[in-house]
């Protein structure tokens, strides 16, 4: 009779000579893309799991089942960075990530996660928001913990309420291992916020097509010239680096007709040697199964890839309609128009030539109050604005194409 063992995953058994071996396992953790921070004397797996788009259930909960199923998937293949926050899915990530990797060895995995800034106003509310944290994660430390979302405002407030110096005293107290910032301003910000203390890591925002945008190159620039490790976030640009028009998809096709989109956006970020980490965060199992095909055996870009790339991004900057830079000289609008919010979503559906890239900007984020259509043609914006743009006009384009629904 042949010996079985419990497939947990789809509930049957099945025979012992199909389960995979210690041998195999072993053998896919040691493929994965793994990167050595020198400052930390510590390997992380290049790919980290992002634990803020999980699954869900038609009433908004985490699908907890689908999202341990790949959790365990990932960490078998060998990925051992885990991220998450305070906030994420209604602050009910951090539990589930705790009751998951419970079963886990703590020594096999690092666990990040971020101290909610905007919901600290005194050294007091971040010991008790800590706490709290240790207790959702059901762990006595935290390997990476990050000043959550940092800007120019809460970095002064996190200074003056001695924010910044309890968490290096945390990490004193082993409490956490390594202390660093998630980051979200102008490139100025970051500078004096990185020469401010010895980060041992920071994240931000960088992919191909924000390369100018906050951080940006001149970040990762500062940040290898510090020796400070980074940790990427929005590698594939919340999801709108997966796709686009069929004449663009084609031309990553054509690089590679067996590699998703999505992937270019990866290996760009991956082809920087100071990335430590590049944090994605998957909703389904093939997406889990398609970051693990690109970091299981990364190849950084060719010069071919990163010279075609660069082509693709000056066609997409190409097809922005107006030069708005979201200064909000022109605010507020007196019939309360959004004007860069309205410019935003239209310079975007031009980029992507599809609709769905930016249906939730324009039927969720912008109200219906802000929308173009309530322009009363006043003209004050544009003798504010400094790019001198024909602001009432263009705010009519917004309107009719989105309408319209010039591109699907």
């Amino acid at each position: 009779m042949k010996k079985m063992i419990h497939d947990s995953q789809k509930g049957r058994r099945i025979p012992e000579k199909g389960r995979p071996s210690h041998e195999k396992r072993e053998r896919r953790r040691r493929m994965m893309e793994k990167r050595k921070m020198e400052k930390l004397g510590i390997e992380t797996s290049l790919l980290g799991f992002g634990c803020m788009r999980f699954p869900t259930l038609p009433d908004g909960k985490i699908d907890e089942a689908e999202a341990e199923r790949m959790l365990d998937k990932a960490i078998a293949s060998g990925v051992n960075y885990i991220d998450t926050a305070y906030p994420y899915h209604n602050g009910q990530s951090e539990p589930v990530v705790g009751r998951i990797l419970k079963k886990y060895d703590r020594d096999s995995f690092y666990l990040a996660t971020k101290l909610p800034l905007w919901a600290v106003n005194s050294v007091e509310d971040a010991e008790r928001i800590f706490h709290e944290q240790l207790e959702r994660l059901q762990t006595d430390h935290v390997d990476f913990y990050l000043l959550h979302a940092l800007n120019k405002e809460k970095w002064d407030q996190m200074k003056q309420l001695g924010v910044v110096d309890y968490c290096a005293k945390l990490k004193e107290e082993g409490k956490i291992r390594y202390y660093g910032f998630s980051f979200h301003d102008d490139y100025e910000v970051f500078e004096e916020i990185l020469n401010y203390r010895p980060w041992d890591f920071c994240q931000i925002q960088y992919n191909y097509l924000d390369r100018y945008e906050q951080a940006g190159d001149r970040g990762y620039a500062l940040a290898e010239s510090l020796g400070v490790p980074l940790v990427i976030m929005e590698p594939v640009k919340g999801g709108n680096l997966a796709g686009f028009s069929d004449d663009i998809n084609d031309r990553f096709h054509q690089m590679d007709p067996e590699a998703s989109v999505a992937s270019f956006a990866l290996r760009w970020v991956g082809s920087h040697p100071n990335v430590k980490v590049i944090l994605s965060g998957m909703s389904t199992m093939q997406q889990v199964e398609d970051n693990l095909k690109t970091f299981a055996s990364f190849k950084p870009l060719s010069e071919a890839e990163s010279r075609e790339i660069d082509e693709i991004v000056k066609e997409l900057r190409s097809r922005v309609q107006n030069g708005c830079t979201g200064c909000r000289y022109c605010m507020p609008c007196p019939a309360g128009v959004n004007i860069p919010g309205n410019f935003k979503v239209w310079n975007n559906y031009h980029m992507y030539r599809t609709y769905g890239h930016v249906q939730r900007e324009w039927e969720v984020d912008l109200k219906d109050e802000e929308k173009a259509k309530n322009c009363i043609k006043c003209g004050r914006c544009e003798t504010l604005c400094p790019q001198k743009l024909s602001i009432r006009a263009d705010l009519a384009r917004v309107q009719q194409e989105l309408d319209d629904r010039i591109f699907r």
